[in-house]
């Protein structure tokens, strides 16, 4: 396969096939054994005491659940923040591998277990050779999926107690082919809300609606007027996702029912495209509610920022990954994702990179999130390969940048 050939002549040589294997048992054992935001306590446990064994400084419960594991070399001041997330997903797997989950309704389907293996292959690589001059923190994130666990390690001063100049992470990306990297200066990822809206009206026979306030008729009003927000009050060049995806009334066929349920997302780069579409999701609410003759309130929570990228960090790492993989096989060009990441807070106090890591092989990858979903174990050199040649690189002696 072309990883495989780039592999070997693009310098993954410095990984042994040994530690690879490591990387893939490492990494299969976390799938067996997956946990959601703020329980990855036996997760947590099994990657601070790796960290260890490679001879790194480790601290625990940083935000709740996280580590971060510290490694020096030469006496140089300058430092790099290497992040992967933990957490698995509320979901039952579908797969078959021989590790599948263990655990009913719990799984990795978003390949956080490749990410811990592919940094935790990089730590130990980069406690052997020492080849820099500086500080690294390998920072270990919980609750990536929905709860903001990148935020919570934030307000647990990160930052401060694990100082760092510049922060980087990597997300498995299905759809880009294995050997092949992307990331650009900018938003890699759009910013992420949720709401819901409760309705409230008067029940009463199927076959009488006069005597009801009708609530479902109501949702359906709202569901489809929701819709019209981005394609008439957003302008066409900014993008912006509104999508309602629950939806909750009724508990039988000849019953109107007294209240019903709308929850939803909604995705952004620009505060200001956020501001448009709140007050207009407010709007109409209120007014079709009471064209209904039905009661309503909504609650709107801001989520995570957009993931943007530091111009200068970002060709940094694009040219580790073209000296790796070849120039072809980075791309700069790809269009931001519609998804969220709560790497965004991280990159919100120093600056950095976000990049995407092909797993496609011969035939396609399952999506993320998908109950049949399962990391690809060859680009675990590939993963961690990027971190080394990126640590090498960002803190390089002083002599060899000469």
């Amino acid at each position: 396969m072309q990883a495989d050939r780039q592999g070997r002549l693009g310098g993954f040589a410095m990984l042994s096939d040994a530690a690879v294997q490591d990387m893939a048992a490492w990494r299969q054992d976390l799938h067996r054994h997956p946990e959601t935001a703020f329980d990855e306590h036996r997760t947590a446990g099994k990657i601070a005491a790796l960290l260890r064994s490679f001879g790194l400084e480790v601290a625990t419960g940083i935000g709740r659940t996280g580590v971060v594991g510290t490694l020096r070399a030469g006496g140089g001041e300058r430092s790099i923040g290497l992040r992967a997330d933990m957490d698995a997903l509320h979901l039952h797997e579908e797969g078959d591998a021989p590790y599948r989950s263990l655990h009913a309704g719990r799984m990795h389907a978003c390949g956080h277990d490749g990410h811990c293996a592919m940094l935790l292959g990089a730590a130990r690589h980069l406690a052997e050779s020492r080849a820099f001059d500086g500080t690294v923190q390998f920072i270990f994130q919980p609750a990536e999926e929905n709860e903001g666990g990148g935020q919570e390690m934030l307000e647990d001063g990160l930052f401060e107690r694990f100082p760092v100049d510049g922060v980087y992470g990597m997300h498995n990306w299905p759809g880009l082919p294995l050997g092949q990297m992307a990331m650009h200066p900018g938003p890699m990822m759009m910013a992420f809300d949720l709401f819901e809206i409760r309705l409230r009206g008067q029940g009463g026979h199927a076959a009488m609606p006069e005597r009801t306030r009708d609530v479902v008729a109501a949702q359906a009003q709202l569901v489809t007027a929701l819709q019209s927000i981005v394609s008439r009050n957003v302008d066409p060049l900014d993008c912006a996702v509104l999508s309602v995806t629950q939806v909750e009334a009724g508990s039988t066929w000849n019953i109107i029912p007294e209240q019903a349920l709308l929850r939803g997302t909604v995705r952004y780069v620009n505060p200001t495209v956020q501001a448009v579409i709140e007050s207009r999701m407010r709007a109409l609410v209120d007014h079709i509610a009471l064209a209904m003759g039905v009661e309503a309130e909504m609650d709107y929570w801001y989520r995570y920022p957009a993931t943007i990228n530091a111009e200068a960090e970002t060709w940094r790492a694009a040219d580790v990954a073209a000296e790796l993989l070849g120039e072809a096989n980075v791309r700069t060009n790809m269009r931001p994702s519609m998804a969220s990441e709560d790497f965004a807070f991280m990159l919100q106090e120093r600056p950095g990179c976000y990049a995407w890591l092909g797993v496609d092989g011969p035939a396609p990858s399952a999506g993320l999130h998908s109950p049949h979903y399962d990391f690809n174990d060859q680009a675990l050199a590939i993963g961690a390969a990027y971190w080394i040649k990126l640590v090498e690189t960002t803190l390089a002696p002083a002599a060899a940048k000469q």
